[in-house]
């Protein structure tokens, strides 16, 4: 009988960890399965006809929040071709509602709620005649006279007898490998399934040394820790990054989702040790507003997560992504401004503007009526409006949302903003106006290509705040060429005849001294001419932007480890010399 663990992701670089678990968990108790891996970007008549040709006489799918339309479809034309083959749905999107799934979806045959290894090895037996359906856990099912029937949950497991989930590991390259040496979470935060996802648990250390050591001998590219609170231990958490700071391959990055403020000294001292790119951290803080956090049921010290994110900063070699949250309850608009204002003050990497996720099965989800929360019916169930933000607030932050995700997050713009950022009292305005200036034209309903990003934002800061246009173009001018050597210079940068004769004065001298490019040592002055790039600004683009001639080399073999920046050189006195 072929058994075949259905997923659709949503990129092709992720990778389901769930049905790997599954298939490897069956597969040391004798039970073969197979994996079709798909993308919620891909026509579902191809993988309706993909699925149809592989034969599975038992279909299960992967369900989570961003494909349970696309699996529900899947089944449901897959029924009408074969509609001898069973058809089973797992994963959290599925785990809290199970018999009203059934109810409404004909389709299915039954529901594998919760941790699935315990279940779906028990099913496989069920199948195999060697024990009644009644006997296999956490399967919500409907029986011959189609009443839907609820078996007792499985106990949760033991990780230690979880298996290594990626035998395969050779042929992932370019892929993200998720992975976890945690389940369960000690917080109850109550957006968050897995504040009921039962006690914590912990892989133990030998075999997570032991898998860690795949992933850097495959010289993976990326591991995604899945762990909630990766630290809640700090002993666990210590012994991880000491194993992979001393096993360091210098390609594979670690990503873990930590709480800041539990970070103690001796985990910073380590962190500040470790090679730039090898760790990546994300930060939920989600709001500022102690009223909020209180709500929500979430500890949090946000000076200390100021202290150690920017302690964390100082090192220069970890990349930061922290997250908020619209519409979680007392969190009106103008509190929400607030917390963008300090989070922002932090300068991660990345600050992520999300919008609550009512899940079914959190404790916001059986509260949503003391909340006035209301929420798209189906699928992502984001809020809409709450008894704090009306859906105009939510709909002018969703604005705010594109325009952080276009100019900070996009990581093209980190000279230019914080000389835009002086002409506010709070960031979050900027993010705003330029948000109404992109809807008001007419701009938020076509899509751009980088330099028109750039022209959109001189002709709102020369339109709306009447800016001097020149030391913009010229501070965008420096935001472009430190990212690339442009092989097309903007409409708006200067003309470069103006100081071509200096220029070429400048790399034939260069190529003879090797004063600033030291590591060129082969090539002549035309090639460094060439592989490098020379610009001359009318202020101080570096500094403080006052009037001030400034000549910088951009050097694009050392790049800044956390921007990805060409090393700027001040080379204002050789340049003219």
């Amino acid at each position: 009988m072929k058994v075949l663990l259905t997923a659709l992701n949503s990129k092709y670089i992720h990778t389901n960890l769930a049905v790997r678990y599954l298939k490897e968990y069956a597969a040391q108790y004798g039970y073969g399965c197979e994996i079709a891996e798909y993308t919620i970007n891909q026509h579902l008549p191809d993988i309706l006809e993909e699925v149809y040709r592989r034969s599975p006489d038992v279909l299960l799918l992967s369900c989570y929040i961003w494909n349970i339309g696309m699996m529900m479809e899947l089944a449901e034309e897959y029924r009408r071709i074969c509609p001898q083959t069973i058809i089973l749905a797992g994963g959290p999107e599925v785990s809290y509602n199970s018999a009203q799934l059934l109810q409404e979806q004909p389709a299915l045959d039954g529901v594998l709620c919760g941790e699935g290894e315990t279940a779906f090895l028990e099913y496989l037996r069920f199948l195999n005649g060697e024990l009644p359906i009644e006997q296999v856990h956490s399967l919500c099912w409907r029986d011959k006279n189609g009443t839907i029937q609820s078996n007792p949950a499985a106990e949760l497991m033991d990780m230690a007898q979880l298996p290594f989930p990626y035998p395969d590991i050779d042929q992932l390259s370019g892929r993200i490998l998720y992975f976890e040496s945690i389940r369960g979470c000690p917080f109850r935060c109550s957006y968050c399934l897995s504040s009921v996802a039962g006690r914590v648990r912990y892989l133990p250390l030998e075999l997570t040394f032991q898998r860690l050591q795949r992933f850097l001998d495959a010289r993976v590219q990326q591991v995604k820790f899945v762990d909630r609170t990766f630290n809640c231990k700090k002993d666990h958490a210590m012994a991880i990054w000491k194993f992979i700071a001393e096993h360091d391959n210098g390609v594979t990055n670690f990503h873990f989702e930590i709480a800041a403020d539990l970070i103690t000294e001796e985990e910073l001292e380590l962190l500040n040790t470790l090679r730039p790119g090898l760790v990546q951290l994300e930060i939920g803080v989600q709001s500022t507003n102690p009223q909020t956090i209180k709500a929500i049921h979430r500890k949090m010290d946000f000076g200390r997560v100021t202290e150690i994110v920017n302690r964390i900063a100082k090192g220069r070699n970890i990349h930061q992504h922290l997250d908020l949250i619209a519409g979680l309850p007392y969190e009106d608009y103008d509190s929400f401004r607030r917390s963008f204002a300090d989070v922002y003050a932090l300068r991660p990497q990345q600050l992520q503007l999300g919008f609550l996720k009512v899940l079914r099965g959190s404790f916001m989800y059986e509260h949503t009526e003391e909340y006035d929360c209301h929420y798209q019916e189906r699928e992502p169930y984001e809020v809409l409006y709450t008894k704090w933000l009306p859906y105009d607030d939510v709909l002018k932050l969703k604005d705010v949302e594109e325009m952080v995700e276009v100019y900070y997050n996009s990581g093209q713009f980190v000279h230019t903003l914080p000389m835009i950022e002086r002409l506010y009292e709070n960031p979050f305005d900027f993010f705003q106006e330029l948000g109404d200036f992109y809807r008001a034209k007419g701009y938020s309903e076509a899509a751009h290509n980088r330099i028109q990003r750039y022209e959109i934002l001189l002709e709102f800061l020369q339109d709306e705040k009447q800016q001097d246009e020149a030391f913009f173009r010229q501070m965008m001018v420096l935001d472009l060429y430190a990212r690339e050597n442009m092989k097309t210079r903007p409409r708006f940068a200067k003309d470069p005849s103006e100081w071509k004769n200096e220029s070429r004065d400048f790399y034939q001298k260069e190529a003879e001294t090797r004063t600033l490019l030291p590591s060129y040592t082969t090539y002549d002055w035309k090639q460094l001419q060439r592989m490098t790039h020379v610009e001359v600004f009318d202020y101080d683009v570096l500094g403080n932007g006052e009037k001030a001639r400034t000549v910088l080399l951009f050097d694009y073999q050392k790049r800044d480890p956390l921007t990805g920046n060409a090393e700027m050189i001040d080379c204002s006195e050789l340049f003219y010399a």
